[in-house]
């Protein structure tokens, strides 16, 4: 009984443990593309752009909001603890002042002034008003101003999306390198371990000495010992393009684009074409027109102050007023009700305008000085973008071909050694120089690529996605 308690108990908690989030896995491939257009959905920066658009809408709803009539009731309950005196002349208006006797029956003099209670215990109002503006010159300026945020929060969305193609895109490369490595470490193993049983059987027919076998276990254990190094350096990058992407860890990921399937002749012919360059399709510089053009409207709002502003304000309501506070709530209750045109109309104020636009003006300057500057920001860095991806080719061409001599070397020693002409010293150094060629090869193919994926973000030409 304890036995199926125990069991029972256990397959409680797996059931449990396999329910919680964080253990939950999902499968998923992707392709280049894909893994591009899956981050600019799942990413939280983008997300977080999202919100800020939001945000800008809900804006503009609350500027045409404005003009919209503001309605409001009120109502207002007043104790009179000890009310207020009007002082008047004795006998009231005009009336001949009273006369008196004082305490010990002697005519008193009489009092020149007469205090009398103005008001009721308690009082009390409800009213309902409706405001509406008539005219405003800032008004529409505020709404252009409204949309123009509405439209920088847009192509903020669209500069965090850029930001994490980049990074993706470079993420994704790098995995397709490492992969590579991967296979041509088990395919160099492989190679040395045929190697190894075709130099132990020579070994002991006594063609070959003890040492050529050690120097093949050496070269063996190298191997392995790279090729999990290269092996951990995958799960990281595995694990980089999964948190890019906005992937869990524990997410299976599987890559459908293959390093075979890079065209590096067609990216030869991209890169050697020029770069037509459109500032405007760095993101950078649009974002940076829109703020040029927000600054603009905030300096026409100074402007726009000094125009009257009329507004319309109606207002109905009950009152009562009573000593004790049961007649308050059974008398009668007295209406009102008032129509209001106000027109403001701004003379002087010191001169605040005047250096509010100063400042303002200053501002625009300022940005606008930053549009020239970003123009030759961007410039440089397409300069710099094109150097380094030429720079890249034209090494990744060297390493292409001292990857295939290395291969022919280490082809041709691993002949003459099984005919006999050879030294096993000769196919260790070929085998040393295949690797190391393999090596440079993949790392100044990722060069290039990623080089690559520079240009056509300084170009302004990175696909980040459908928007």
């Amino acid at each position: 009984m304890r036995s199926l308690l125990k069991m029972r108990w256990c397959l409680l908690f797996l059931l449990l443990l396999a329910g919680r989030p964080g253990v939950a896995q999902t499968k998923q491939s992707f392709s280049l593309t894909e893994a591009i257009q899956f981050a600019t959905d799942k990413n939280l920066n983008v997300q977080s752009s999202k919100l800020d658009a939001t945000s800008a809408d809900a804006r503009i709803q609350e500027i045409r909001g404005l003009a919209k009539p503001q309605v409001a009731i009120g109502s207002q309950l007043t104790y009179n603890a000890i009310i207020q005196r009007f002082i008047l002349p004795a006998g009231g208006f005009g009336a001949p002042p009273a006369s008196g006797t004082a305490a010990s029956g002697t005519p008193a003099e009489s009092d020149p002034v007469q205090a009398i209670p103005f008001g009721v215990k308690f009082q009390g109002n409800v009213q309902a008003s409706v405001n509406q503006l008539l005219f405003d010159a800032s008004y529409k300026l505020g709404l252009k101003a409204a949309a123009t945020l509405r439209e920088l929060s847009q192509k903020n969305i669209t500069a965090s999306k850029i930001n994490v193609a980049e990074q993706v895109a470079k993420a994704y490369y790098n995995v397709l390198v490492s992969e590579e490595r991967m296979k041509l470490l088990d395919y160099n193993i492989g190679r040395i371990d045929s190697l190894y049983k075709e130099t132990e059987a020579l070994n002991k027919q006594g063609f070959v000495e003890k040492i050529d076998l050690q120097r093949l276990e050496v070269q063996a254990n190298n191997l392995k010992a790279e090729r999990q190094n290269v092996q951990n350096l995958v799960s990281l990058t595995y694990a980089l393009l999964k948190f890019q992407m906005g992937l869990g860890i524990n997410d299976e990921l599987t890559l459908t684009d293959k390093i075979q399937d890079v065209n590096i002749d067609e990216l030869e012919r991209t890169v050697s074409q020029p770069t037509q360059l459109d500032y405007n399709n760095r993101i950078e510089f649009s974002a940076l027109q829109t703020q040029i053009q927000l600054a603009d409207y905030d300096y026409q709002s100074i402007g726009k102050q000094y125009f009257p502003r009329a507004l319309a304000n109606v207002v109905y309501g009950h009152n009562n007023g009573r000593n004790n506070l049961g007649d308050f709530f059974t008398t009668k209750w007295f209406n009102s009700a008032a129509v209001n045109l106000q027109i403001q109309v701004p003379i002087f104020d010191g001169f605040q305008k005047r250096y509010q636009a100063q400042q303002k003006k200053i501002a625009l300057q300022k940005a606008q000085l930053g549009s020239d500057l970003l123009r030759s920001a961007i410039d440089l860095q397409v300069r710099q973008a094109q150097i380094t991806t030429q720079n890249s080719l034209q090494t990744l061409r060297t390493q292409k071909r001292n990857l295939d001599l290395a291969q022919e070397i280490l082809r041709v020693s691993r002949i003459k050694y099984k005919e006999g002409v050879g030294s096993n010293i000769e196919v260790l150094n070929a085998e040393t120089s295949s690797r190391e060629a393999q090596t440079n090869y993949f790392a100044s193919l990722l060069d290039f690529m990623l080089a690559k994926v520079d240009l056509d973000k300084a170009a302004g030409k990175l696909y980040y996605g459908q928007p």
